[in-house]
C-alpha cells in the first residue's frame, strides 16, 4: 500500500490539487498533519475534482510519529548541488527512480511532503527514511507544493495504476516497530562505546538512511540488534572479552 502524507500544508487549494492527483494516480489514502480547514465548500474541494467524492472527505488526521512509527516514508523535496556533506538531505533519490526502488517492497510506504513555504524541516527530515529530491533550477528550485505532489505520483503509476504488475518475489522487510527498535539499540550502542557526543546525531542520521537503502528483513533487523547490545556490553564491561554469551538471532 502507498499512501500520501502532507505535513503542515497552509493552502486549502493545494491540499485539494494533491487529493486530486493522487485520485489520477489510483492513491487514495491520504493522511494530514496539522492540515488547515477545510470547508466542503472551500477551494480544497474546489480543487479537488472527483477527489473530493472520496480521497479528500476521507483524509485522515494524524500527528507526524503515526508516519514515522506505521510506515516506510519517503520524503520528498526540491533541492539541487545537494551532495555527501548534507547529511540531512543526502543521500536522495530522484522521482524516475522511486518506483524501481519501492517495487516488490513488502511494507506500508507513506509518501511524505512539507509545507508550502520551507518544506520539510531538517528535524522532520531525519526521521524519516528516505529522500526523493525533484530536481530543479539552481536559481529557484522551490515548487509549488501540489506540483511536487503530481510529479512524484505520476513517476509512481506503474505501480499504482497498472495492476497487471505483481511482483514474483516481493522483499519482507521488517516492520516498521522491527526497523525503529534497530535504530534505537544503535543510539544506545552509540551512547555505550562513546562516540562523540557531537557526533552522535549525525552518525544516527547516517545509519537511518543506510537502512532505509538496505531495506532489512526482520532476521536481519533483530540480528544487527543483537550484534550491536553485544558490542555494547562489551565496550562497558558486562561481557568480558571471552565471553560466550550470544543476543544475536
Amino acid at each position: 500500500m502507498i499512501a500520501v502524507a502532507v505535513v503542515g500544508g497552509e493552502t486549502p487549494g493545494n491540499i485539494g490539487t494533491i487529493a486530486r492527483s493522487m485520485k489520477n494516480f489510483g492513491l487514495s489514502e491520504l493522511y494530514l498533519v496539522d492540515p488547515p480547514e477545510l470547508d466542503p465548500e472551500g477551494e480544497a474541494y474546489g480543487f479537488a475534482g472527483h477527489a473530493r467524492e472520496d480521497v479528500l472527505p476521507n483524509a485522515t488526521e494524524i500527528d507526524f510519529d503515526y508516519l514515522v512509527e506505521n510506515f516506510y516514508t519517503v520524503a520528498c523535496t526540491a533541492t539541487t548541488n545537494e551532495d555527501a556533506t548534507k547529511h540531512v538531505r543526502y543521500p536522495f533519490i530522484r522521482p524516475e527512480e522511486l518506483t524501481d526502488e519501492l517495487r516488490g517492497l513488502d511494507a506500508d510506504v507513506c509518501i511524505v511532503f512539507g509545507r508550502e513555504r520551507i518544506g520539510l524541516t531538517n528535524e522532520e527530515l531525519a526521521r524519516l527514511d528516505r529522500v526523493c529530491s525533484i530536481p530543479a533550477s539552481g536559481e529557484y528550485p522551490v515548487l509549488n507544493l501540489a506540483q511536487a505532489a503530481t510529479i512524484v505520483l505520476y513517476e509512481l503509476r506503474e505501480l499504482t495504476v497498472d495492476e497487471t504488475q505483481h511482483p514474483d518475489d516481493p522483499h519482507e522487510r521488517a516492520a516498521e516497530h522491527e526497523i525503529e527498535g534497530l535504530y534505537e539499540t544503535f543510539s544506545d550502542y552509540l551512547h555505550d562505546v562513546g562516540h562523540p557526543e557531537e557526533k552522535i546525531g549525525k552518525t544516527e542520521r547516517l545509519f537511518r538512511r543506510l537502512i532505509a537503502r538496505g531495506h532489512p528483513t526482520g532476521r536481519e533487523a533483530r540480528t544487527m540488534r543483537g550484534v550491536l547490545r553485544r558490542g555494547a556490553k562489551r565496550a562497558t564491561g558486562e561481557i568480558p572479552q571471552d565471553g560466550t554469551a550470544d543476543d544475536g538471532d
